[in-house]
């Protein structure tokens, strides 16, 4: 089995900047808001069904006058998974259900409902084989075509420097995963979304596509730190009435259905043992069912 414990760290120590990094920026646009709200960061830890240690990660939480809730969690595990559960996931088995996942996993919920709530994650997962995973979407209670087209072109740029191709294909795979069929309706307004970025072992390669697919998910993760905060700011400030709060809680029981029904981060978290409060961050904290 290859040993891709430099890598996986590599990955963590990254999305542990980029979380940094993210809530440094969060936490200003509160201060510009007139609000002192800042993260509450919350360790927890992992044990694997032997006992023995399984990893864990730090969920931050912010509630504040812009955000009503955002969080931010950064894992890294590692463990066996069920039998179950083993023949699902890519290079896995149950004669060979070890794996590892590291992570940066992100939802914001916000207060104005002009303002677009919005999911990113990036993650690197080893099991026989090894890859990258990701995206990021817009999701907006209220659409304005400025953000829309902001956010995709963000984007569109940052898969254009890596793969003509990308964004072609990965704007059609957010659209095509982040739908509510029993509705029959998107989530949102996109973004993009990818998977099995898949890396050669490095022995054979020189580490060669593992440093390209990295590459590009960190500039993923560059791209929502660049261009989010542009759209909360241009939209934090505007009036709102009651029938667009309304519209924005009956909205964000779309989004629940999704995340608890759809989302597989979510099961892969609940599934692999992980912290039942950082998976389940993406709900809202208010929400409505007509």
């Amino acid at each position: 089995m290859t040993d891709w414990s430099v890598q996986t760290d590599q990955a963590r120590n990254w999305f542990e900047d980029l979380r940094t990094r993210i809530c440094e920026a969060f936490e200003a646009i509160e201060r510009d808001a007139g609000s002192d709200a800042a993260f509450e960061y919350l360790p927890w830890s992992r044990q694997t069904d032997d006992g023995s240690e399984g990893g864990g990660g730090v969920r931050a939480v912010m509630k504040g006058k812009v955000f009503e809730k955002v969080g931010v969690n950064v894992s890294t595990v590692a463990g066996e998974f069920s039998p179950q559960f083993a023949d699902t996931i890519n290079g896995a088995s149950v004669d060979k259900p070890h794996f590892t996942a590291t992570g940066i996993s992100l939802v914001a919920h916000m207060a104005n409902p002009h303002v677009p709530a919005v999911h990113m994650n990036t993650r690197f997962l080893t099991t026989q084989a090894a890859w990258f995973g990701g995206g990021a979407d817009l999701n907006p209670p209220i659409p304005y075509d400025e953000d829309t087209q902001d956010f995709h072109a963000r984007f569109r740029a940052a898969c254009a420097a890596h793969n003509p191709t990308y964004y072609e294909r990965f704007s059609k795979w957010a659209e095509d995963y982040f739908f509510i069929p029993h509705r029959n309706v998107a989530r949102g307004v996109g973004g993009i979304f990818y998977d099995h970025l898949e890396c050669e072992n490095p022995e054979i390669d020189g580490g060669g596509q593992f440093a390209r697919n990295f590459a590009f998910t960190r500039d993923v993760g560059d791209a929502f730190l660049d261009i989010f905060p542009k759209i909360v700011r241009r939209r934090m400030d505007s009036e709102w009435t009651e029938a667009d709060k309304q519209t924005q809680l009956e909205w964000r029981g779309r989004y629940a259905e999704f995340n608890l029904v759809y989302d597989r981060g979510t099961l892969f978290g609940l599934k692999t043992g992980g912290n039942v409060d950082a998976i389940l961050m993406s709900l809202q904290p208010e929400v409505k069912w007509s």
